[in-house]
C-alpha cells in the first residue's frame, strides 16, 4: 500500500477582465440600445459608465461603416449528409444468428 499523501492545493484560477474593446462588442452583440451597452460593458470592466461612453459611442459608429452578415447568408445554404459506416471488426459477433432449417416430412 502507497503511504498517504498530502491533499493538494486548490487550483489557481487566473483572472483576467475584459479589455475595454471586448465588452464593448459583447455588449453591442448583447442590446442594440446604447445606453444599455454602456451600462454592460461599463459593468464588465467594473469601471463607471462615463468612461465608457465615449468608447461606445466611437465603436457603434465604427461597426455601422462595416456591416457584419451572417456566414450563411455568404456561403449560401450547405447540406450536410451523414452516412453510418458498417463494422468491420474481425471476429465479431452477428446481432442475429440463423439456425439451419430442418425439413419437416410428415
Amino acid at each position: 500500500m502507497r503511504p498517504n499523501r498530502k491533499p493538494l492545493p486548490p487550483p489557481r484560477v487566473r483572472r483576467e477582465p475584459p479589455t475595454i474593446e471586448e465588452a464593448i462588442v459583447a455588449a453591442q452583440g448583447l442590446t442594440d440600445d446604447v445606453q444599455a451597452q454602456i451600462e454592460i460593458a461599463a459593468g464588465f470592466m467594473g469601471v463607471s459608465e462615463d468612461e465608457v461612453r465615449p468608447l461606445v459611442a466611437r465603436m457603434n459608429r465604427l461597426r455601422g461603416a462595416s456591416p457584419i452578415a451572417p456566414a450563411a447568408v455568404i456561403a449560401g445554404k450547405r447540406t450536410v449528409v451523414v452516412e453510418r459506416k458498417p463494422s468491420r471488426t474481425p471476429g465479431a459477433r452477428p446481432l442475429i444468428t440463423l439456425s439451419p432449417r430442418t425439413s419437416r416430412a410428415g
